[in-house]
């Protein structure tokens, strides 16, 4: 039977915390039972529902997710020879090679989805047939499952942060809790900001400038 993996990602934006990135291999007969559990693309689930979803997932399919640090996102965004776009690549290339499937779906993160395929088919080392389409995760169900066990675990991992240093809001630049919370905190907790957003770069410079002109 034909084994299929999707693959998506929870994360890419926020200043505080991971990217997560999530593999669901399974079999070709059964993505209706996905369909039938009433899987879909991860912002369109409850989040009760998600948490069950993520449990009922892990029983039924394969699976493997990677948890990229704001170290790591930074390090890659400092590299004169890497960006965003390829740090997930490769990362998404080490989910596919662990699943192994005929046919592996991503949900690509790059708006030029050519370029993106050929980048990964440089960097699969496993016989497979890549399908990259942007929101996969909306017309795959295999790749909404995965889009599913990466925001759970996205979520765990911002509720581990926030028992440790408080209130810390989505972790997106947008929310004002998590721009209130980054400007009281950017130099007490660095490690769980990504210093390379704009967003915190902002901030930081400001509070320093702030302390020149007070010295």
């Amino acid at each position: 039977m034909k084994l299929i993996t999707g693959v998506d990602d929870a994360g890419r934006g926020p200043v505080i915390g991971p990217m997560v990135l999530a593999g669901v291999a399974i079999e070709e007969d059964k993505l209706e039972r996905l369909e039938r559990m009433g899987i879909k693309d991860s912002k369109l689930v409850p989040p009760a529902l998600r948490e069950d979803l993520f449990v009922e997932i892990k029983k039924i399919a394969k699976h493997k997710i990677i948890i990229i640090s704001p170290q790591e996102i930074d390090a890659a965004l400092n590299s004169p020879d890497s960006n965003l776009n390829k740090l997930e690549g490769i990362k998404m290339a080490e989910i596919i090679d662990a699943l192994e499937a005929d046919e592996s779906i991503i949900d690509c993160p790059s708006v030029n989805t050519k370029a993106f395929s050929e980048f990964m088919n440089s960097k699969i080392k496993v016989k497979t047939k890549l399908i990259c389409e942007h929101k996969a995760d909306l017309n795959y169900v295999v790749v909404g499952a995965a889009s599913i066990l990466a925001k759970v675990t996205r979520d765990a991992e911002i509720e581990k942060i926030r028992k440790k240093y408080g209130e810390v809001g989505p972790g997106y630049p947008s929310n004002p809790i998590t721009v209130a919370f980054l400007k009281q905190n950017w130099n007490k907790c660095p490690e769980i900001f990504r210093q390379t957003w704009k967003t915190y770069q902002k901030v930081a410079q400001g509070k320093n400038q702030k302390s020149l002109k007070e010295y």
